[in-house]
């Protein structure tokens, strides 16, 4: 019975680095069934395709615009089955010593076929790479938080989030159009993207972008409290005792 082709997407911002890549793929064919199922030129755009047409291999460079080929990894992680994911990349050999230590496979610019074949005939014994390998690789922040919406992948720009609300087990992602749920870690994302959110509460981060001010209120037993008035949402958010100073750090207070 014929070997199943494996299933390719390949992923670069530069158009000729994507026609070399396919070169070197039908140099390949002769000794792998492969089958080229579609060719992006950002982590976006990837994946949109692997939504409607799946791989089990994604060649995908590092630096792209928009979204990175490491972001981009780690938004597949959430599709139905994963593919596994193979970094091209022309960093210099002392920048990739962590895809080495994380047994994180890449091939090196110019991409050799004896090289690419190597990588392509390990793909069926190996799994898709884990977020916490991943994250020990030297990426640019996150652009983008990924959500699973009826067994789709969503991306919600970090510049479109106004609040970050941990609820039970979930993360509500509030944008101005509507809400999103998020299996993360509060921590984590504040660790992550503490320049662009502040926390106001134990289980809330706020963008510093969408604070319009605070406001003083006082509740029905004569306490008083800070609140977090929002650009473009008429709800307010409290701020707790601990976090008060932000108030002071923010420094935009309605009167």
């Amino acid at each position: 019975m014929a070997e199943p082709a494996l299933r390719v997407l390949v992923v670069d911002d530069e158009a000729p680095a994507r026609r070399r890549m396919r070169d070197l793929l039908d140099d390949c064919a002769a000794a792998l069934p492969l089958a080229v199922v579609g060719e992006a030129q950002h982590g976006r755009e990837a994946l949109d395709l692997l939504q409607s047409a799946p791989a089990d291999i994604v060649l995908t460079d590092i630096h792209m615009p928009d979204m990175d080929g490491i972001e981009l990894a780690r938004h597949l992680l959430k599709l139905p089955h994963p593919p596994v994911v193979i970094f091209t990349t022309a960093f210099h050999e002392h920048a990739v010593q962590a895809f080495e230590v994380n047994a994180i496979d890449y091939l090196m610019k110019p991409v050799r076929v004896q090289r690419l074949l190597a990588a392509l005939q390990k793909v069926p014994r190996l799994k898709p790479v884990s977020a916490e390998k991943l994250a020990q690789l030297p990426a640019s922040a996150r652009r983008f938080l990924s959500v699973t919406e009826r067994s789709r992948v969503v991306l919600v720009p970090l510049d479109e989030i106004v609040y970050l609300k941990a609820e039970l087990k979930y993360i509500t992602i509030r944008t101005v159009e509507r809400e999103y749920l998020l299996e993360e870690s509060l921590t984590r994302l504040e660790q992550e993207f503490g320049a662009r959110f502040v926390r106001v509460h134990r289980n809330c981060l706020v963008s510093r972008d969408f604070i319009r001010g605070f406001e003083r209120r006082v509740n029905d037993d004569g306490d008083s409290h800070w609140e977090v008035l929002l650009t473009g949402l008429p709800e307010t958010l409290p701020v707790s005792r601990r976090q008060q100073f932000v108030v002071r750090d923010v420094g935009r207070v309605s009167v």
